[in-house]
């Protein structure tokens, strides 16, 4: 019969949900008076009493223990009739109508005199305030962090577009570790991207110039033995190269071993690193081929660098590829399913299937995985289709190709 009676420990769990999801702490931030929070009390009916009177006593002595003489939370009774227990009255709702009452009941006094901490830490600044509120358990437990977090927040939007590095910082007991530690909690403080190049440049700093490699055909000029090289993109975009065909692999391996298109460069993309390729204002004019994975973050990959650079075609990033080399598939860890907007209908389908899970889940099939004399034949045949498309070009014959 006492089956699904209310105990204290549902009234805690009740209590204990406002508690994980921050909304207590909030409450209690704003000086507010706590609204009280009211708990429906499952028990005995009336009827029931005279069953098991015993088990109905130690439910009612069980509840009105767990309310600590109402340090915990007040009781509310009802008078029943039939035969008596008690007062001739059951509980049948548990309130919660103090801050006082939820902290005891909970049994976090430390945790509260912890936030208090950090909101007088933060009580200074605005905008850090106002992120320890929205997370005020996370403020909690890095309470010990906070005098630095709010000395770096504060350096931080003093010079903001100030073109210093961050390793600049010079807030009291703040180094760059620290930093780039907590730059999630900071980018929210700030209101900045939490990523580590979008914080970096929306804050106005300066940061790490990215050092693009690529292997060059020597017909285009490089001061001889250099085969390769390792440039900064800033200083690269002013380079006066001129290639006219342009392979982008994204694995180091496969940059190194694939050769050279004639009067040609192949460039290292590095995943999502291929906007800093894109930004090249000499590959405008160059025919530009991508070879990725063929996996969705591939397909996401070849979109970006294809808003940036339309000509580019992609090599080895089709059905007939994927199927043939089944066998050695892969999983790809976080697939993403983004609308890309920049992909062929061929390359469309493709992704979606692969986002659709129609090969298996989550099927990738790494670049550097791909047969290598499949690969050569391929890239081979890719460059004789494109030097006699540009020789019907050359002698006005392109309608054959609907262009």
């Amino acid at each position: 019969m006492t089956t699904g009676w209310t105990r204290p420990a549902d009234i805690v769990a009740k209590v204990r949900r406002r508690w994980d999801d921050g909304s207590l702490l909030r409450s209690y931030a704003e000086g507010a008076d706590l609204i009280p929070i009211e708990i429906s009390l499952r028990g005995p009916r009336p009827s029931d009493v005279g069953d098991d009177i015993q088990s109905v006593r130690e439910w009612v002595a069980g509840l009105d223990a767990g309310a600590r003489g109402g340090k915990r939370y007040d009781l509310e009774w009802t008078p029943i009739g039939g035969r008596t227990i008690g007062h001739n009255r059951l509980p049948t709702r548990a309130a919660v109508s103090s801050f006082r009452q939820a902290w005891a009941l909970l049994g976090v006094v430390g945790e509260v005199e912890a936030f208090d901490e950090v909101l007088a830490l933060a009580s200074s600044h605005p905008a850090a305030r106002t992120w320890v509120v929205a997370n005020p358990l996370r403020g909690i437990e890095i309470r010990a962090d906070m005098p630095r977090l709010i000395a770096a927040f504060q350096w931080l939007d003093e010079n903001r577009n100030s073109g210093r590095y961050l390793r600049q910082i010079s807030a009291p007991g703040v180094d760059t570790k620290f930093a780039e530690r907590h730059r999630a909690v900071l980018a929210a403080m700030l209101g900045v991207p939490s990523s580590p190049g979008g914080f970096i440049s929306a804050l106005g700093l300066r940061g790490k110039r990215e050092l693009v490699r690529l292997r060059v055909d020597p017909a285009l000029g490089l001061p001889k033995p250099l085969s390769e090289i390792a440039v900064r993109d800033d200083e690269l975009a002013r380079i006066a190269l001129a290639p006219r065909r342009v392979l982008v692999v994204e694995n180091e391996i496969t940059y190194l071993s694939v050769p050279v298109p004639e009067g040609g460069v192949v460039l290292w993309g590095k995943g999502f690193d291929v906007d800093v390729v894109g930004r090249l204002p000499w590959l405008s004019g160059a025919e530009i081929d991508y070879w990725g994975d063929v996996d969705t973050h591939g397909f996401a990959i070849l979109s970006r660098l294809r808003a940036r650079l339309p000509q580019t075609t992609s090599v080895m990033m089709d059905r007939a590829t994927l199927l043939e080399h089944r066998d050695r598939w892969v999983t790809e860890d976080r697939p993403t399913s983004a609308a890309l907007t920049q992909l062929t209908p061929d390359e469309l389908a493709l992704y979606v299937e692969l986002v659709e899970g129609r090969f298996g889940d989550r099927v990738r099939l790494e670049q550097e995985r791909i047969d290598w004399p499949w690969a050569i034949d391929r890239l081979e045949s890719n460059s004789s289709a494109r030097t006699k498309l540009t020789e019907l070009e050359t002698s006005g014959m392109t309608s054959v190709f609907g262009r």
